[in-house]
């Protein structure tokens, strides 16, 4: 699947929502929905790539500033420095991945801090027991109340959320922090009891040894990342687009 996505806007103006609408075929109140905040945001998604290539033209000829991009590829890991075990020395940030691959990134080479969370459906049968007053046994014993036990299964909702921080240094890969999928043993003795303490220092200690690099937080909130993806996108599914869009977006489309 291949989206277009708007950035690069100060503020919305009557002229952008207008462009926006003819380019989308859709209603003034329903591109100035798209154009909420200052961007970025996906305005549309086509199975095939030539669409997507003929709106993003439409929109740069008024003056609108796109990405394009392919949402199927982002949405995997691929490409992406997931870490395993992380460690702060005195210039650089030390971090390993779970199949063993090691490196060192400089701090004034990170530009970016993106910190999300990662939201996800879980969905499973459980056994509910109920007890019940059985009218016809109590009437065949001659009045005394009879409870007897019914068992049922239901369909249990519920949402798994995890903080996740993606970072970003030059050309390198970007780099992905989870909160569930790490060791902290790294910090040592500044090591905390809880894995969201940990994750909170870590954050901290980024953005104190990291002060050039840019920090946006608007994906933390699952409100955030509507906003960005806009109400055809799912982002339990897409948490990896969304990153990819604002990422290019704040670096420039470097």
């Amino acid at each position: 699947m291949h989206v277009v996505a708007i950035c690069n806007w100060k503020k919305e103006s009557a002229e952008l929502v207008q462009a926006l609408a003819g380019a989308l075929g859709i209603t003034v109140y329903e591109a100035r929905q798209r154009v909420f905040g200052n961007g970025p945001a996906v305005v549309a998604s086509f199975a095939d790539q030539q669409p997507a290539l003929t709106l993003a033209g439409k929109l740069n000829q008024s003056g609108i500033a796109t990405l394009l991009l392919d949402a199927t590829a982002v949405r995997s890991s691929a490409g992406y420095f997931i870490v395993r075990r992380f460690e702060f020395k005195q210039w650089c940030m030390s971090i390993e991945s779970s199949d063993g691959q090691r490196t060192e990134i400089p701090y004034d080479e990170i530009d970016l801090l993106l910190p999300c969370t990662s939201i996800v459906g879980v969905s499973e049968q459980k056994t509910v027991t109920e007890r019940k007053l059985s009218i016809g046994k109590t009437i065949l014993s001659g009045g005394i109340p009879v409870i007897t036990k019914v068992e049922r299964r239901e369909a249990v909702t519920s949402e798994e959320r995890t903080k996740v921080l993606y970072l970003y240094a030059g050309k390198r890969p970007p780099v992905i922090f989870s909160q569930i999928g790490m060791t902290f043993d790294g910090l040592g003795e500044a090591m905390k009891l809880s894995r969201e303490l940990n994750f909170a220092h870590l954050t901290h200690e980024l953005r104190r040894l990291c002060p050039g690099a840019v920090y946006d937080d608007r994906l933390v909130s699952q409100m955030g990342q509507v906003r960005l993806l806009g109400p055809g996108m799912n982002p339990e599914t897409n948490l990896n687009l969304a990153v990819e869009v604002l990422a290019l977006s704040l670096r420039g489309n470097q």
